[in-house]
This record gives C-alpha cells, sequence and structure tokens, in this order.
C-alpha cells in the first residue's frame, strides 16, 4: 500500500526486477486482480518489473473524487521513479489513463502505450447514464453471492473468473453483516472527454487492440487513431482474463 502526495492510499501488487517498469491498469470497476495471468507470463518472460494498481476508488484502494483521468495519472505519478522507463499496457478506462500518463504533464518517462477494449465513441446518453450512476448512493447487499454477482456484472467479469475464488471476493466489502461493491460509484463520472484530446496530447506511441467480439469498440473506430490496431482472436471486451497468452504476444510484437 502506498500514499501519493494526493493522500489517497493506492494498493499495488508488484513483481520482477530492475527495468524497464511494465504498468498495468485495470478497467472501470475492476482491480489489479484482472492481472493475475498477465502476471503469471511476465514472471518468466518480461525483462524488468511489472506493477498492477487498483486505481483511486477501486479494489483495495482509497475514495477521494474526483475520478478524471488526470486524476489518476497523477496518483500514479506519485507511486512511480521519474528515471523509471514506463511501459503502459491499459484495459479500458486503464488504456485511456495510460495515454493520460503519456502527455508528459507527469514527469514521466512513458516509452509506450498498449490499450484495449476502450471505448473511442460515447454518446451523450451513454455520458448521461454513466453521470446518472455515478450520483447514486452506495448499494448494499444483503448476501456476499448477491455483491458478487454484481462486481462480477459490473466489471465485465461474469463467467470469466471464479464467484467463490478469493479473486472475486476482492471486488466487494462487508460491513456490518452486509456488503457492497469495493469500487466507489463515483467512479463512473470519468467517462466522457474526447480520446482525441488525449491522443493528441501523448508523447508517446500508442497500439490499440481489442477482442474480436468486444461490443464496446470496433476496428473502424480503433484504426482513426492507430492504422495497425490489433484483433485478438477468439476474445470478448477482457482478453487479459479471457486470452492472457495471445495478449502477451501482442505486447511482445508491440514492444520489440
Amino acid at each position: 500500500m502506498a500514499e501519493p502526495e494526493s493522500g489517497v492510499r493506492l494498493w499495488s501488487e508488484a513483481g520482477g526486477s530492475g527495468g524497464p517498469l511494465l504498468l498495468l491498469l485495470h478497467g472501470l470497476g475492476a482491480n489489479a486482480t484482472v492481472w493475475r495471468g498477465i502476471a503469471a507470463i511476465a514472471a518468466s518472460r518480461w525483462r524488468g518489473r511489472w506493477l498492477a494498481p487498483d486505481l483511486r476508488g477501486h479494489g483495495r484502494s482509497g475514495h477521494r473524487r474526483p475520478y478524471a483521468f488526470g486524476t489518476h495519472a497523477a496518483d500514479l505519478a506519485g507511486l512511480l521513479d521519474p528515471g523509471d522507463e514506463v511501459n503502459v499496457l491499459g484495459h479500458s478506462m486503464g488504456g485511456a489513463v495510460g495515454m493520460t500518463l503519456a502527455s508528459g504533464w507527469f514527469g514521466l518517462r512513458v516509452r509506450q502505450v498498449i490499450a484495449f477494449g476502450v471505448k473511442l465513441v460515447w454518446s451523450e446518453s451513454d455520458i448521461a447514464r454513466a453521470r446518472d450512476f455515478a450520483r447514486t448512493p452506495t448499494r448494499w447487499f444483503a448476501t456476499r453471492d448477491e455483491a458478487i454477482e454484481r462486481y462480477l456484472r459490473v466489471a465485465g467479469l461474469a463467467g470469466l473468473i471464479d464467484p467463490d475464488g478469493p479473486d472475486a471476493a476482492i471486488g466487494i466489502v462487508e460491513e456490518c453483516g452486509r456488503f457492497r461493491l469495493a469500487a466507489d460509484p463515483a467512479t463512473t463520472e470519468v467517462v466522457g472527454p474526447p480520446i482525441e484530446d488525449l491522443v493528441t496530447a501523448m508523447r508517446a506511441p500508442l497500439r490499440l487492440a481489442a477482442g474480436e467480439r468486444d461490443p464496446m469498440v470496433t476496428v473502424d473506430e480503433m484504426r482513426r487513431f492507430d492504422r495497425n490496431a490489433a484483433v485478438i482472436a477468439d476474445a470478448g471486451h477482457s482478453p487479459h482474463v479471457e486470452a492472457p497468452e495471445r495478449l502477451w504476444r501482442l505486447v511482445e510484437e508491440s514492444l520489440a
């Protein structure tokens, strides 16, 4: 657990030694446990360190608004050494946070951002629904099973991880015999900023990818920003959980 200058305590998991650093950024509503498969591969095939934090408002990290991309990026800058050579692998919201971190505004040397499953086009109704959800009070559940079912659905992990396992349990919190999601509902306020602005501000190469069954983004949308955008075969929105080996091959290809 680390406390950056923002005062929000961030939980992180890490492995490896030396450099460069592979920064693994989860998506909205999830936490660092989604990187188990990638971390297992990195243990033998990544030549430096890797770091997987629970972003502000998620998992085991502290809650405090605002939850903007820039706020998440500033939190991460507080965890890292300015001398680190950083490679970002980010899923969905985590990919957009990685793009923000690569702007050069946060004092870090970002070598490349590999972002997959990032929703690139937001309609007014998409944004309105997310902002409405951000204003909802915490929802409490009478049982652990109900809370875990909700967590897995919100995080896009239903059917992908064991609801009775320890990773699922990290997505919820028990208080006084009732249960809630570990993620702050207000984290959904992050949606909406034009991706064009993030890409324009980047000072590092961007590689985009998505599972071939990802409902959040299309190949044509990705190729507006990356003409070599990749499609990960037989995967949906969460290839880091569904197909970590295939995603890792994309990482090796992109960073070669």
